[in-house]
């Protein structure tokens, strides 16, 4: 075991180790909850960056902690595997830590733990730690339940929970070095911004997809991520008995995004049973591949009973649908929701007569790739009107590169969104 815990903690004998990490944005909040004594929870799906936030954060208490005091252990190592269903196991891995560290014991000790789901009843051992110990835990988990099994209720009130998503627009900008840090900075770097921008909508924002160049090797590594969700996390966890057949759920749902679900449609299309249906793609959920957005009304019951539409958590794995054809408007739409979600605030969409894409902050917001097409133009801005009069709600209209006011409807392509987004939100935010 020894080999192991030198292997996931190199910062014991090389401070720099982490230097060349790529920051980001979540690492200020990350460290703001170093200063409480909650457990930090840092959730989402694999590979979006979990352990390297956590080691960026391992980066910033070197500066004022002893590097033996800080320990980081990965739970999916295969080592580890045979021991998962023994909570007991992670008592021993910490006494193996202390024999060789030899950590000071009084001052706090940093317990990061990679992937802590792969443990059964890890809550029991943390818990004890917690309440007995001058220990501050930082594990990551990449499913949203990780907190609400039964054991879980044991930490009621002592976790704090952080989402993570894949690489932001703006991320996905200071990896590309381009610098979008003034108003002259966006106007100089505009050609750059916009070509980024049709990348990051076509690709998304995995670091191991953008950080490759050969479009093969990108698809070949979405769909490993795609799959690894799946086949590692989603159906071991579930006993899910028919592995085919929840993968081909999703490839059929990705050609689907921005879409009302008919749950019954396609049972019958994939020869599924509806009630599995439903629960494969609540499972999907749960693991952060996709996310369910329900109808707005005025009762939350109504609104949770509504017809909801499915959306992707990353524009990347829309290039695995089995539609050979891309639809740019629904990439459009699937990025715009993937923008306003990163801020954990409710979102609807609203249909009666007529549909708006999403009720954010009491903003109507519509997305349309483009509006050169007078119909299409009327079509997108006629749909405010079914839905603004009743408390006069703000409107915005999101396209690729049309950026105007056409009836006191605002129009902003989606890199002006991003960029300047308090433009559009922060005078609503103490309605949200």
């Amino acid at each position: 075991m020894e080999s192991i815990l030198l292997e996931d903690n190199p910062h014991w004998v090389n401070s720099a180790v982490y230097d060349t990490f790529v920051t980001r944005e979540a690492l200020n909040k990350a460290l703001s909850f170093l200063k409480t004594k909650e457990i930090l929870a840092i959730i989402g799906a694999r590979r979006v960056g979990k352990s390297t936030l956590a080691k960026l954060m391992i980066k910033e208490l070197l500066k004022s902690v002893e590097a033996k005091n800080i320990f980081f252990i990965n739970l999916e190592k295969p080592a580890f595997i045979p021991y998962k269903n023994d909570a007991i196991y992670l008592e021993k891995i910490y006494e193996e830590y202390l024999k060789l560290a030899n950590p000071n014991l009084n001052e706090k000790i940093f317990f990061f733990i990679d992937e802590i789901q792969i443990f059964q009843n890890w809550e029991v051992f943390v818990k004890s730690k917690y309440e007995n110990s001058n220990i501050k835990f930082i594990i990551t988990g990449s499913n949203s339940s990780l907190l609400t099994s039964n054991y879980a209720t044991l930490l009621t009130g002592r976790v704090l929970k952080l989402k993570l998503h894949s690489f932001t627009f703006k991320e996905f900008l200071t990896f590309k070095n381009i610098d979008y840090s003034s108003n002259i900075a966006i106007t100089k770097n505009k050609i750059a911004i916009k070509k980024a921008q049709d990348e990051y909508m076509k690709w998304g924002g995995y670091y191991s997809v953008i950080a490759n160049d050969n479009i093969d090797v990108k698809k070949e590594i979405l769909k490993n991520i795609a799959e690894d969700i799946i086949l590692k996390d989603i159906v071991p966890r579930y006993k899910i008995k028919n592995s085919s057949e929840i993968k081909d759920l999703f490839y059929y749902v990705v050609s689907n995004v921005t879409s009302i679900i008919n749950y019954t449609g396609l049972a019958k299309k994939l020869n599924i049973d509806a009630k599995s249906v439903k629960e494969y793609i609540a499972y999907f959920e749960d693991n952060f591949l996709v996310s369910l957005v329900v109808k707005h009304h005025n009762k939350l019951s109504e609104s949770i009973k509504s017809a909801k539409k499915l959306y992707l958590n990353d524009n990347g794995f829309l290039n695995l649908g089995i539609s050979g054809e891309r639809n740019m408007g629904v990439s459009l739409e699937n990025l715009v929701f993937t923008t306003l979600n990163l801020n954990d605030e409710p979102i609807y969409y609203l249909r009666e007569n007529k549909e708006v894409d999403f009720l954010y902050k009491n903003i109507l917001i519509q997305v349309a790739y483009e509006i050169e097409n007078e119909k299409t133009k009327q079509r997108e801005l006629s749909a405010f009107e079914e839905f603004q009069s009743a408390d006069e709600k703000r409107c915005l209209l999101i396209t690729k590169d049309t950026n105007t006011s056409i009836n006191n409807i605002e129009v902003v392509d989606f890199s002006k969104f991003v960029l300047q987004k308090y433009l559009y939100f922060n005078d609503t935010s103490q309605n949200s």
